[in-house]
């Protein structure tokens, strides 16, 4: 088998990929009613979350799932941090404790044109920092992730919140069958890349989800959606749980509470070690918070994005213009500062039920 040209990302080489995936059996058609959520909770903020199920994004989940003015439409599940089994387990254990119903999907089980690494080495080895948690057993909805994400959007047109949580192939894969998507979600809201002064996590100037499948970056940030980008830098300045915040969020005492501080078991001891911070930090929690209330960003800045896709040195950066010197129009709202005590009032109001 010929490798895949990783600088061709033309049609034909996509349904090469697609071929590689075993994503060219499904059809374009609708699900079935049955399939979706019937129960309108009288949501005005319908939200669709593509994740990589690791510690931090199941703290994202439970932010969506337990707010009363969200309606989680369906999570989708993208192989990153976790391999594409890990994380869909992981996804089905945070939706049961949540006692939700949304619909849960398996989605594309490698990067576009890349092989897959995995962070178990960052969120041990089940995720869920391995304090010994039931992840096995549960059974998906039915269908693949990638042709869940193009129904719902149109389904819902006008009115879907698309949160991203881990590198972006499900939602490449998408756009590429249904261009027409990125005309219909009201906002996409990115955790990934580094926006303004940030350092990577990966390599000196990369983010993890980014870096991870930048050839699917490169295509969503190029799609005409309507993207907010929540970066790595945004977690390290506002979302990082010494000691004594995490030591308040868990004394709330809930079940959920407690899971969401547990679970930080191995995310902490590489945030101590590796990144040098105070604690863990919660990346994907403060993009959810973002996407549920945007006053949180508390500064933003409109601005040309693009990906890096070449250069072995920068692959993966999230190359932010910001003098405006390529001339292109903005792409993309870069969080450039957020709340960090809205932040945690929301995290904290999420677990008290």
């Amino acid at each position: 088998m010929t490798s895949p040209n990783y600088t061709d990302l033309s049609r034909r080489n996509l349904l090469h990929v697609l071929s590689l995936l075993g994503l060219t059996a499904f059809g374009r058609g609708t699900l079935s009613a049955s399939t979706l959520r019937t129960d309108d909770t009288g949501a005005t903020r319908r939200f669709l979350i593509d994740t990589d199920t690791a510690s931090d994004d199941a703290v994202a989940l439970v932010m969506a799932l337990r707010n009363p003015g969200v309606s989680v439409e369906a999570i989708t599940v993208v192989a990153g941090n976790m391999p594409i089994e890990k994380g869909l387990q992981n996804a089905l254990y945070t939706r049961d404790l949540c006692q939700s119903h949304a619909p849960v999907y398996r989605g594309s089980a490698a990067p576009l044109l890349r092989p897959l690494h995995t962070a178990e080495y960052v969120h041990g080895n089940d995720g869920f920092g391995d304090i010994g948690l039931p992840l096995t057993g549960r059974t998906p909805a039915p269908g693949h992730a990638v042709p869940a994400i193009i129904d719902v959007i149109n389904r819902h047109a006008g009115e879907i919140t698309l949160v991203t949580l881990g590198p972006l192939t499900n939602i490449a894969l998408a756009l590429k069958l249904d261009p027409s998507i990125a005309q219909k979600v009201t906002r996409c809201v990115i955790m990934g890349g580094v926006g303004f002064g940030g350092v990577g996590n990966v390599t000196p100037v990369a983010e993890y989800n980014i870096w991870e499948d930048p050839e699917a970056a490169k295509i969503v940030f190029e799609s005409g959606l309507p993207i907010e980008m929540v970066g790595w830098d945004i977690s390290v300045e506002s979302a990082v749980f010494d000691p004594q915040e995490t030591a308040r969020l868990r004394d709330i005492g809930t079940p959920l509470a407690k899971f969401c501080v547990d679970i930080q078991k191995s995310l902490t001891q590489f945030a101590l070690t590796r990144t040098k911070l105070a604690g863990f930090d919660l990346p994907d929690p403060i993009a959810m918070a973002v996407a549920i209330d945007p006053s949180i960003a508390t500064k933003t800045e409109r601005r040309y994005v693009q990906i890096d896709t070449q250069s072995d040195l920068t692959l993966g950066q999230t190359v932010v213009d910001q003098l405006g010197v390529t001339g292109k129009p903005a792409n993309t709202t870069v969080v450039k500062e957020a709340s960090r005590e809205r932040f945690i009032q929301l995290l904290h109001d999420s677990v008290r039920a």
